[in-house]
């Protein structure tokens, strides 16, 4: 009889285990549809406000989720993975010009994408997306950005030069600029749409490597992509302009810290200053580094190669720097960060590595220095202001500049954090500007994954906490 008991009471234990099995898989499904639900009313909304007016999208608001859910330490994998999937599935579910399945990039397959009319009249980018020497696994993205030519022309070229250059096994996105003349440029709101859905897509996808995308660009493709890499400095792995040399005040350095930086233009390249402002970009870099030659972790923090080529004119050795450029991987994760918020057409980031702004103190520049160290934050918070110290007699181009900082205050900033950064176990202390404001410690829980997935829609930035500080 005991033996009996002590079987029915096993039996109904295992019936219980499975229930509870059962109903848990169904509560995560249920949370994961709602998840998606969220994620693809957000895009909708996001996709309608940058067809309204360009007004709107420059505003580049961040958002934030109503849904809340705590977890315990061993369950943040596991949602994390559960968010990332539902954001992969609205993305697919969202009705959009989809980026078109990568084809061998010989072959020269044709496709396009139609830019909002409300940032850019007639604009339609037509682009080539493929791979050379097809390989298993996760490849690298290059995104190439072509010369101030004929559009045509320049665009072609661009194909040949992608599939001659030795970067092999990797993946291609190689665009036309929508419009010629006047003055179109690749780092306008438009294009900025453009890359932004390159990025968001491409990343929901099985074979991009989110850690190895690389932006680089010949002549105006040269302004342009030093332009994006400072811009969007915290998804690339690294950035070779070429033959270009943009104002540091189009695209500070200090953002570039991070990553790796190439730069090459013709020592007797004398069009618009090419070569001067290419070598104040080399003295910037090397003075950066001189100051601070390693972050937090004791790793290099600018790493560059800038040089003038020797009895070049407008026209170099394109061949050098993408074998370059792909010996650098991303790290996702940097416990010292710098980065000068700007404004590029009218439009800030809402965020940049682990840090979003939810309220700006200023309409201008803000610059932000945060170090992690032994589970404390540190951020310096300052407002820039730029003077030209040298103009060019002919255009009137403000050629060099001197930055006056004085102290941010009126802000709110969250911070997101992972066991990367901190130990989520312990205490963490946060320091703005000098003052303390935070210490306790962070609890992981979903609406920290839900906003970060929306904020930079990368599979490495699904962060489990985030701390909010006002100054």
């Amino acid at each position: 009889m005991r033996q009996t008991n002590h079987f029915i009471i096993a039996v109904g234990v295992v019936f219980a285990l499975s229930a509870n099995t059962h109903i848990a898989h169904a509560q995560g499904r249920n949370m994961q549809e709602k998840v998606k639900n969220y994620f693809l009313q957000t895009l909708k909304t996001k996709q309608d406000e940058e067809l309204k007016s360009k007004e709107a999208y420059q505003r580049n608001r961040p958002y934030t989720t109503s849904i809340q859910q705590g977890m315990k330490a061993n369950e943040i994998a596991e949602n994390q993975k559960m968010v990332w999937t539902a954001w992969c599935e609205a993305n697919q579910a969202l009705k959009e010009e989809k980026l078109a399945k990568p084809e061998d990039l010989r072959k020269g397959v044709k496709a396009s994408w139609h830019l909002p009319v409300a940032l850019e009249k007639d604009a339609v980018m037509p682009y080539y997306y493929g791979w050379k020497e097809r390989a298993e696994g996760k490849l690298p993205l290059f995104l190439y950005l072509h010369g101030s030519g004929p559009k045509e022309h320049e665009w072609s070229t661009g194909l040949a030069l992608g599939n001659r250059f030795k970067d092999g096994p990797s993946l291609y996105f190689i665009p036309q600029i929508p419009n010629e003349g006047d003055y179109y440029r690749w780092w306008q709101v438009a294009k900025q749409f453009a890359w932004e859905r390159l990025l968001r897509q491409a990343l929901v996808e099985d074979n991009v490597d989110a850690n190895r995308l690389y932006v680089f660009g010949i002549s105006e493709g040269g302004y342009g992509s030093q332009r994006l890499a400072s811009f969007y400095a915290d998804y690339w792995a690294a950035a070779g302009p070429m033959a270009g040399g943009e104002p540091l005040k189009n695209a500070p350095i200090e953002n570039c810290a991070n990553m790796g930086f190439s730069f090459l233009t013709g020592a007797d390249d004398t069009g618009f200053y090419r070569n001067i402002l290419t070598y104040y970009t080399q003295v910037a870099f090397d003075s950066a580094q001189l100051v601070r030659p390693l972050d937090t972790d004791k790793r290099p923090l600018f790493v560059h190669r800038i040089n003038l080529l020797p009895g070049m004119q407008h026209h170099i050795n394109y061949d050098l720097t993408t074998p370059w450029l792909k010996k650098f991987v991303r790290n996702p994760y940097p416990k010292t960060v710098l980065w000068e918020d700007y404004e590029m057409d009218g439009r800030h980031r809402s965020g940049f590595y682990n840090l979003q702004v939810i309220a700006s103190p200023t309409k201008n520049r803000t610059y932000y220095d945060m170090t992690i160290h032994d589970n404390v934050v540190r951020i310096s918070i300052r407002e820039v202001e730029y003077t030209a110290v040298e103009r060019d007699k002919q255009w009137g181009i403000e050629m060099k500049f001197n930055r006056n900082y004085t102290t941010a205050k009126g802000g709110r900033l969250r911070i997101y954090l992972n066991n990367e950064l901190v130990n989520m176990a312990k205490p963490v202390t946060v320091i703005v500007n000098g003052q303390e404001c935070y210490r306790k410690t962070v609890k992981p829980n979903l609406q920290d994954m839900i906003n970060s997935c929306t904020e930079y829609y990368d599979p490495y930035r699904v962060y489990p906490a985030s701390i909010e500080v006002s100054y």
